[in-house]
């Protein structure tokens, strides 16, 4: 079947290249069993590929079934996914049959597969490389035949690199990748979606056909459409049911457009930042905060005692001229002898344990140091910067902690 059939058969809208190279893999692959994979933002309508696959195989006579896995509770989608025995669990009266065996001989469309908790994906990838599932509860392997086609809208190896995808699953359905453009990225469909709707909505509602002016239309065409296709339907249906003039200007129609959100503005990525952030837990975000507290009281302190060594001014007499009192400056800082140089690789080759019950500002100071140390391979500057003290002080609390 060429694509201009399919496109009528299944009342697709639309002459984007990279639409009809995705209905091109479509039904290229329905002849083959091979796991296809269906990719695409949400309202995309990834929903059609599944049934045009079915509709040109080999299995078009067989059982058709679409499961959104993201809107099955996790505790249920075993049971539904492979059926369970009676007794199994709480509530489990009678054997129920799941959809890998209700579906055999069919095509099995798992929608939202990103959804599925770890548990099941490992029991869904038996079924993909063996044809075997067992019931909850049983213990008896079964046999199925089915052509199982899946579709997500989230990245699967940023989901994987996350933890929360199996690899070797993903690799096992990603046979043959179709992917479904955005609506913004068919910029000459947007119109003729608009017009399908607009007459379908007046037909329904015994209307006349909503309109759109020239300068209507090149805004509709420069939206960016983050709710896709379903956004574009649900404009249009207002617009059907709300305005009594059916000829839609552009001021009009930019009050049923919302604004775009914040986050599809672009913003400044610092991977840095990313991986202090993996690097600080919340006790050492405490520990730092801790930190930078008794720095504060230190300095605070030294105020203090140098408001204290300053002599007191006598009451000024009649005509009498005060001599000066000289106010006492603080010693700079003499450098250690054991200075080293910037930049040197201080040795942490012999960590030192903390006690696990000592809970003193001061070991909780030298453990956040002893950290960061590591962090950094020993570097001085790099471990100072990150605690936001001097080099100076970071050697000075090195040496008083005796942390080698």
């Amino acid at each position: 079947m060429d694509i201009t059939s399919i496109k009528q058969r299944f009342e697709i809208i639309g002459t984007s290249p990279l639409l009809d190279r995705a209905l091109d893999v479509a039904a290229q692959v329905a002849a083959t069993d091979l796991s296809v994979l269906v990719t695409g933002e949400s309202g995309v309508g990834k929903e059609f590929i599944p049934k045009i696959i079915h509709a040109n195989s080999a299995r078009k006579h067989g059982n058709y079934f679409a499961v959104n896995c993201g809107a099955i509770p996790e505790g249920t989608i075993d049971s539904e996914l492979f059926g369970h025995q009676k007794g199994s669990f709480t509530g489990a009266h009678e054997d129920r049959m799941g959809y890998f065996e209700v579906a055999n001989g069919g095509t099995l469309f798992l929608d939202e597969v990103a959804e599925l908790p770890l548990s099941t994906q490992v029991r869904l990838l038996r079924v993909l490389e063996a044809g075997e599932f067992i019931r909850v509860g049983s213990s008896k392997v079964q046999k199925t035949d089915v052509r199982v086609i899946t579709a997500t809208n989230i990245n699967l190896p940023h989901a994987i690199k996350a933890g929360k995808f199996r690899e070797d699953l993903y690799y096992r359905l990603n046979t043959v990748p179709i992917v479904i453009p955005p609506l913004r990225e068919r910029p000459q469909d947007i119109h003729l979606l608009f017009r399908k709707f607009a007459a379908d909505f007046a037909e329904k509602y015994k209307m006349p056909v909503i309109r759109l002016t020239d300068p209507a239309r090149s805004l509709l065409e420069h939206y960016r459409w983050p709710g896709n296709v379903r956004q574009l339907k649900n404009v249009a249906e207002q617009l059907s049911i709300l305005e009594h003039n059916r000829l839609v200007n552009d001021q009009t129609l930019q009050h049923y457009l919302p604004q775009d959100s914040p986050m599809h503005l672009p913003v400044v990525f610092n991977t840095q930042s990313s991986q202090n952030e993996d690097y600080l837990t919340e006790r050492d975000i405490l520990y730092k905060v801790l930190f930078q507290l008794r720095s504060e009281v230190d300095e605070l302190r030294k105020k203090v005692e140098l408001m204290d060594n300053v002599a007191p001014c006598p009451p000024a007499g009649a005509g009498k001229i005060l001599p000066h009192t000289a106010v006492p400056q603080p010693r700079p800082m003499e450098p250690e002898e054991d200075d080293v140089t910037e930049g040197e690789i201080l040795p942490m080759d012999t960590p030192v344990d903390v006690p696990a019950q000592d809970y003193s500002l001061d070991s909780l100071e030298r453990e956040l140091i002893m950290k960061a140390l590591k962090k950094h391979n020993g570097h001085r500057k790099s471990t100072a910067s990150e605690l936001g003290i001097a080099e100076r002080t970071l050697y000075r609390k090195i040496k008083e902690y005796q942390i080698e």
